[in-house]
């Protein structure tokens, strides 16, 4: 594994999404309660970027056609959208924010 400081957690404020590049890829950390989850930044039904979407609970919607996707699993939960998007492991170590997109 290789962990990457993505962020310090001040950066993703509660209820939101924020995209950062870990190791040249674009992520999307979404802060749901408190957990810090990170994501692809490409929507899988037309490459949209999710990290400009809104973060509904748990769930992230792509801005350009309205697919959700889970965060923390990256299933699709609601249309247009039919495949998965990718998660990363992400580890929180004091106020630092570390990705693995490996």
């Amino acid at each position: 594994m290789a962990f990457e400081k993505a962020a310090n957690v001040a950066d993703v404020p509660e209820g939101q999404a924020i995209v950062v590049e870990v190791d040249d890829e674009e992520v999307a950390l979404c802060n749901v309660n408190g957990e810090i989850y990170a994501v692809a930044n490409l929507c899988t039904h037309d490459g949209g970027p999710l990290g400009e979407g809104c973060l509904l609970g748990d769930q992230i919607e792509c801005p350009r056609h309205g697919a959700r996707f889970d965060v923390r699993t990256g299933a699709v939960k609601a249309l247009p959208a039919i495949l998965p998007i990718p998660t990363y492991e992400v580890e929180v170590r004091g106020d630092e924010v570390f990705v693995d997109v490996e």
